[in-house]
């Protein structure tokens, strides 16, 4: 018998990936949010998080696996894409290579960088939400989420931050911006909870599904195990 997928896995999907891809793209941009300067990026980066979360906690840790790797493809096409369009010589007349490039002619380090974070930060917090579910039977799904968010963007900043910008801006700057994004983005999740709650609920609803993580191999290479 084949493996379905139902709607509203394949639509979170679609959106896991989308944001992934937007929030790239969004990195370029800084920004001020008060006295704080983050990067554009965190307007839409946390909500793949909050997928991750809802993923786990439905369909259960191989369902979001898949989810993370198919991200993992989607950016790194998407990347090369940018790349070689950046490689190819640009029209004579036209006016707007620098600002393509800009956007697009990403360094090599901040591309590992990014990719790195976004699979170590995504598996761990697949994989806390997984495991915590087991422990506490189903519940406390509010604690759950915003642990295994804690953690996954934690992850996220430390691998990041020194990778992309280690020898170009100063340790203590580095430290503070990775400590402004950690919070930021885990407050994030806090203030849309009640949303990712009735989302959830309402999928398990109409999915009839609600996974337990009992038995399973959490080997994040074993993509082909859904």
């Amino acid at each position: 018998m084949k493996e379905k997928v139902s709607v509203p896995f394949m639509l979170l999907g679609i959106l896991f990936n989308v944001c992934l891809i937007a929030a790239n793209l969004l990195e370029t941009k800084v920004i001020q949010i008060g006295s704080l300067t983050v990067t554009a990026g965190l307007l839409v980066f946390p909500i793949s998080y909050i997928i991750n979360d809802c993923i786990a906690e439905v369909w259960g840790f191989k369902k979001a696996r898949l989810i993370i790797w198919s991200g993992f493809a989607m950016n790194f096409f998407v990347v090369a894409l940018g790349l070689i369009a950046v490689a190819i010589p640009a029209a004579p007349f036209w006016e707007g290579e620098e600002h393509f490039n800009f956007v697009f002619g990403m360094a090599p380090r901040i591309v590992m960088a990014s990719l790195m974070a976004f699979l170590v930060g995504s598996f761990l917090n697949a994989y806390v939400m997984s495991k915590m579910k087991i422990a506490s039977q189903g519940r406390n799904f509010s604690a759950r989420a915003i642990i295994s968010t804690i953690v996954g963007e934690t992850a996220d900043s430390l691998i990041f931050f020194p990778v992309a910008f280690g020898g170009v801006i100063a340790w203590k700057e580095l430290l503070i911006m990775m400590g402004i994004q950690i919070v930021l983005k885990s407050m994030y999740e806090v203030i849309i909870l009640p949303v990712t709650i009735r989302v959830v609920k309402a999928i398990k609803k109409i999915d009839g599904s609600d996974a337990y993580d009992t038995g399973i191999s959490y080997n994040v290479l074993k993509i082909k195990d859904i």
